[in-house]
This record gives C-alpha cells, structure tokens and sequence, in this order.
C-alpha cells in the first residue's frame, strides 16, 4: 500500500468517543463498535500509580491491583460474619506486631544488632508468638474464602481476559464479556469498588514478595536495573520500584490502605471505558444505575514534586552472572509534549532489524547480539533509553561508543527522507493494526485518556507524519546530551567468581 492510501486507511479508521460523566464525578469512555459482534472489552482505570506513593509506602498502588480481585462481603467468602472476625482479628494483631518490630527491631537495626528489622530471625519471645498468632489466623480464615470467586463468575457467563496492570501513572482493570453481560460487569465492578474489604490483607504480601524475588531479585540484572532507576531519577517520585522497596512491602498498615483507597479509588478518580458491541443508549442506564452508588472522595493530592535539571552524567558498574552489555537512558519530555512524537520517530530509525541499531552494531561492527531503543513519555516526566547486549568478550565501553556514534550521526547528519518516510509508514501500519481488537483499543483509550487524553490516540500518528529531519536533529540535540544522561555497565563474572 503506497503511503497516500495507507494515511487515508488510518484517517478513516480514526477512534470516536462519547464520554458520559455520573454526578458522582466518574466519567466513562464509550467506543461502540461492531468489529468484534457480540463481543465487549470493559474496564476502568484509577489514576494512581507509583508515582503518587511516598516513602514509607511505596508499592501500595501495585499491591491494591492484588487486593481488588480478593472480593466483597458477597463475593470471596462461605460466611461473611467469621470473614469479617478473622479479618478484624489479623489487623488486630498484625498492628501489634508492627508496633514491636518499630519500637525493638527498628532501633536494634540503627545501632547494627541486625540487618533486617522485618526478618523473623530477629524476633523476641512477644514477637514470635504475635506472629505465631497470626499465621494461625490466616490459615484458619482460608477455611471460608471462596478463590477466585470473581474470575469464576466471569467465565461462567462467557467473560474472559479478567486481569489488571499497575504502572508508575496508572492501575488499569479490565476484561471482555458478551455483549448481553454488561450488566453483569456493571454489577461486579461496582461492587468491588464500593465493598473491597481487603481480604488476605496480610498473606497476600507474601505472595508480593514472592512476585518481587521472581521478576527483580532472581534476574540476572533486576536489582541493578531497579538501582539504575533510582540513580536516574533524582528528585521525581519515578526513582522508586512499582512493586516498591521490600521494607515498605512490609510496613504499610490497614488504616494507610483504607486512606488510599478513599482517595485514589473514589469516582472522582476513575474512568471507565467501554469498547465494543453495543448501544449506548442501553448502556448508559446500567452506568447510571449501578456506579452511581460510588460516593466521591476527597480531592486527589497533585503530583508537585518535579524532576531537577540534571547537570551531571551519572554512572553505574556492574559485575553480575550475566552478558556483558551497555544501557543509556536519557530525560526527555512528558506525553503530550510536542516533542513527544519525535522521541518515537528517533528511537524507529534505531531499532528494527533495518534500524541504525542493528545494521551497525549487530551486522557491520558485530559487536552486540542485540541492541535497541525506547522512548517513555509518562504523564510528569519522560526518559529515552538505549541497551546494547555485547558478543562474548565484548567490552560494554566498545558497545557505549558505538551507541553514541549513532546518536551522534543523528545528531549532526540530517536524516535522508526515504529513511524517514519510512518509519513513518511502519508506525502508520502499526498504529492501524492496534485499533482491530476491542480489548487492546479499549486499553490504549483508557492509557492515553490518563497520560494526556484520549485524542492522543488519534493525533499522535498525524504528528508522527509531521516529523521533519530538522525536527529530529533539534530534539537530538536537545536530550541527548552527556550531562543529561545516566550510563550503566555490566560485566559477566560468573556465579561465585571474581
């Protein structure tokens, strides 16, 4: 398809959406659409993320995206009124317990008695039968949760996909249902949100940690690249982990919990969006119906702390049982921002098996087995990052050089308008492709509607179009500056070596 047509394919295919508000202060995003019949993606996004927590309680917001699948006074439990004892005899004395562990083990830890004020290990005799205590009562409450008992009901009327994410900005719930179930969804959403009861409270942070050892702890690379992070942002609350620092997983209470969830988890917070097969005539009545029993919440704390100027490289070394390899990241701009789509264009002329990336680093110097880039506008701050995996014996200083001597060629040669159009016709096809299933469009309305609105969906490939070479050069020469970067290094040594 020549670019005149694939253009007109993508303008005819632009999104329509009719937003819809309750009194209650929750707005709703309906795509009705017959692509996919009978078939409805659902979901709704509370605009908390990592970025809102603080120290002390960071990982909060992920660990809620478990404690919202753990059901309701109806949903989730054999015996609401044993539910409710054992819930209330946990917090009771898991708030004993942690009151010991700051009071004993916080103060043993500062005057280096102990290394983890949170391990056991450490326990005194009050300590020891407290937590005795509670791991009967947690064992005992298992008697009368139902599992996954909302998943079940979904499946058993057709819904699929039942999941949720937590970003930096966002907690996204989402799921597909027949079109003749959106009051089933309706229902079951609603009621998690207005009766959560956060059951599991307590065990569920083990299985947290659990997540936490998986996906950073037993890598290769995640504690460094966790690390990594937390060195390149400086003031911005993105310098923390979503899955969040391990004492604080330990930490936060019950009450803190309720406080977030009164807050962030209000309808003044959230926003629905539905794509699919359906009337919204129809629809709206249901919406109306069952969220409207939300009651608002109090004003949602800004975001004001900002990252500062950086005005100095900052470096990280690393030897870990891992390939040698080189990584950049770079502060950038915030979605929305109109340098945004040039960031996306850059980091297109670099990856890809036709990118610079590949035919000089992987093909022509072969230095690297792999390497890419990628830009991350977040709704306060923006990053662009490069990775480099070296060949066996490749020194990661070779792979950071031959990296910036591509972001130097940008930097200082224009890029040739065949090379351009072409990546523009790439994401034009892929910004097309993502629009064909309800579940995916449904997700990338409710993102960009957090980031920066849900027009972005439509304007962002029209400005990616209008991305000139100049353009390019200007924003390379903008952000891709030595002081404005954080570089790290990573040497194999094997497990247990030097």
């Amino acid at each position: 398809m020549n670019t005149a047509l694939l253009l007109a394919s993508f303008a005819h295919a632009q999104v329509e959406v009719e937003e819809f508000a309750l009194d209650n202060g929750m707005t709703f995003l309906l795509v009705p659409r017959t692509e996919q019949p009978n078939n409805v993606a659902a979901g709704w996004v509370a605009h908390v993320g990592s970025v809102n927590e603080r120290p002390g309680i960071t990982g909060i917001s992920h660990f809620f995206e478990h404690m919202m699948f753990k059901g309701t006074t109806t949903i989730g439990t054999r015996d609401p009124e044993r539910d409710a004892w054992f819930r209330s005899e946990q917090e009771r004395v898991k708030s004993a317990l942690d009151a010991l562990v700051n009071e004993v083990n916080y103060d043993r830890y500062r005057h280096g008695e102990i290394t983890n004020p949170h391990d056991a290990s450490h326990d005194n005799a009050e300590m020891a039968a407290l937590r005795a205590e509670l791991a009967k009562l947690m064992e005992d409450h298992r008697e009368v949760i139902v599992k996954n008992e909302m998943d079940a009901l979904y499946s058993a009327e057709g819904g699929s996909d039942l999941n949720a994410f937590t970003s930096e900005d966002l907690t996204f719930y989402f799921t597909s249902v027949p079109s003749n179930k959106l009051e089933l969804w309706a229902w079951l959403e609603s009621d998690r949100l207005t009766d959560s009861v956060f059951r599991e409270f307590y065990s569920e942070r083990d299985v947290v940690h659990e997540e936490r050892r998986l996906r950073v702890e037993s890598t290769p690379t995640g504690v460094y690249d966790e690390q990594f992070e937390a060195m390149f942002w400086t003031s911005s609350p993105y310098s923390w982990p979503v899955i969040g620092w391990p004492s604080d997983l330990n930490s936060y209470t019950m009450a803190q919990a309720r406080s977030y969830f009164e807050t962030y988890y209000a309808p003044n917070n959230l926003t629905g969006v539905i794509v699919g097969d359906f009337d919204p005539a129809t629809v709206k009545p249901l919406l109306t119906e069952y969220f409207s029993r939300l009651k608002a919440g109090p004003p949602v704390p800004p975001v004001v702390t900002t990252e500062v100027p950086a005005l100095a490289e900052k470096r990280m070394n690393v030897e870990c049982d891992c390939p040698n390899s080189f990584q950049v990241a770079y502060h950038t701009a915030p979605a929305g921002h109109p340098d945004d789509p040039v960031l996306t264009v850059i980091s297109s002329l670099l990856n890809g098996r036709t990118g610079r990336l590949y035919r000089n680093l992987v093909e022509g110097k072969e230095i690297a087995t792999d390497a890419s880039a990628r830009p991350d506008a977040r709704r306060y701050a923006g990053a662009f990052y490069g990775t480099a995996q070296g060949r066996e014996g490749v020194d990661p200083a070779k792979l950071e050089a031959a990296w910036h001597a591509q972001i130097d060629r940008l930097r200082t040669e224009p890029v040739g308008e065949a090379e351009l159009q072409k990546v523009k016709n790439q994401y034009a096809a892929d910004a097309y492709r993502r629009l064909q299933s309800n579940l995916w469009l449904m997700i990338q309305v409710g993102y960009n509607e957090h980031l920066d609105g849900w027009e972005l969906l439509n304007d962002e490939p029209k400005k990616v179009q209008a991305v000139t070479t100049e353009d390019v050069q200007r924003v390379v020469q903008t952000y891709f500056t030595e002081n404005n970067r954080a570089v790290g290094h990573y040497r194999r040594v094997e497990a247990g070596g030097n």
